[in-house]
């Protein structure tokens, strides 16, 4: 099974969208709620990750019987540094988006604490792009 969401850049309103539509698949296929929980944290973080920095991004994402396979790839600043990245709160969040209750620098931490495999590949000015991987068994 193969989904494509498309991301919008700042737009809070819609953060989350495709991370319940994910969630409500998963139910149906019967997969355990607590890896269903585990699963949806880390695509919710990446996803907010592209809306409060990407002008816009792409989440593709693959349903094995054995695994999940979520791809996002944004068009954005980039991260300079991932390993300072994934400190936890470490943030390059603006204010505007603090002021929001987003930016604490959990994002990638918490992507990390909840994906069995994290990939990260990012070029300033260009953009980054993450994979999770998640074993259902």
């Amino acid at each position: 099974m193969d989904f494509k969401f498309d991301i919008e850049g700042g737009n809070f309103s819609k953060a989350g969208a495709a991370s319940s539509d994910v969630k409500k698949v998963l139910k149906k296929l019967n997969v355990d709620p607590k890896l269903i929980k585990r699963i949806v944290v880390s695509i919710y973080e990446a996803e907010v990750n592209v809306v409060a920095h990407a002008y816009e991004g792409e989440m593709n994402v693959s349903i094995f019987p054995d695994k999940i396979i979520v791809r996002i790839v944004d068009k954005g600043p980039g991260i300079p540094d991932i390993e300072l990245a994934m400190q936890k709160g470490y943030s390059t969040a603006s204010p505007q988006v603090r002021e929001m209750g987003f930016g604490a620098g959990m994002g990638l931490p918490n992507i990390k604490k909840n994906t069995n495999e994290l990939n990260i590949k990012s070029e300033v000015g260009v953009g980054t792009e993450i994979e999770l991987i998640n074993y259902l068994n």
